[in-house]
């Protein structure tokens, strides 16, 4: 089963952003049990060569990874997707028609996904056009990031776009925009569970990152089967952190 067909029955899924662009810290998360990997190509400093390194390093163990992307421009969604990411996830969308826009670009066709059989995505030349225009039809995931006031009124028409296999949450973005400090605000968990209630209406898988991890039954009850947590920046601090504290708890039984 991939991605995306796991996308559609909803299986509870896990992943991490992965924030640093070097293969390396990919390659060594591609080993984990982890679900999936998603590149964080809108908050750290990825180009193209760092995202095409890092899908590798995760097809080499056969890890699904997912490019979350800085915009919604042909050219972005193309680089991502002809590199071999299994799916996209697109930032700050705002509306049904927004949606379908983005679905239109990452699917070969008219005024759609521009082609070349060169790419890892074809085999670099070794796939048929016919065999690379299914696999853009059966594995290409398009997750549409739900995070402004203006894609929450219009949640329900932005639920129906076929071709969104997922809506996911933005929860810090969604606080910033509703003038809040914490996540937790009442506002801002109205918005989530607006979200989270359109989504299981019309069938949408719907997914999120949540902070305090205990959040993650009521979530998961509500129908949230996607979830992105963590990073491996986090990683890094939290096994530093447990190091030093073990280190200093075995100090004070020595003194």
């Amino acid at each position: 089963m991939n991605l995306k067909q796991s996308l559609a029955q909803k299986t509870p899924l896990v992943g991490t952003f992965v924030k640093t662009p070097h293969f390396h810290n990919t390659e060594v998360l591609a080993y984990s049990s982890l679900d999936l990997l998603c590149l964080d190509a809108e908050h750290a400093p990825f180009d193209r060569a760092a995202i095409d390194t890092s899908i590798l390093a995760a097809k080499s163990q056969n890890k699904p990874i997912v490019v979350r992307i800085p915009d919604s421009e042909n050219a972005t969604i193309l680089n991502a997707l002809d590199l071999g990411a299994d799916g996209i996830v697109i930032p700050h969308i705002l509306s049904a028609e927004h949606a379908r826009s983005v679905v239109q670009k990452s699917f070969f066709g008219p005024d759609g996904r521009g082609y070349a059989g060169s790419t890892r995505f074809a085999g670099y030349t070794t796939h048929e056009l016919s065999g690379n225009l299914a696999a853009n039809k059966s594995n290409t995931c398009v997750i549409a990031q739900i995070e402004d006031l203006e894609a929450v009124d219009d949640i329900d028409a932005i639920c129906q776009v076929d071709g969104i296999d997922c809506i996911f949450i933005g929860r810090m973005d969604l606080t910033v925009a509703l003038k809040q400090t914490t996540p937790s605000h009442p506002d801002v968990l109205k918005a989530v569970e607006k979200i989270v209630t359109s989504t299981q209406k019309h069938g949408k898988n719907c997914g999120m990152f949540v902070g305090d991890l205990t959040e993650l039954p009521h979530w998961i009850a509500s129908g949230v089967s996607l979830f992105l947590l963590g990073s491996d920046h986090g990683f890094m601090l939290s096994g530093a952190q447990q190091l030093q504290q073990i280190f200093a708890d075995a100090v004070a039984k020595n003194q």
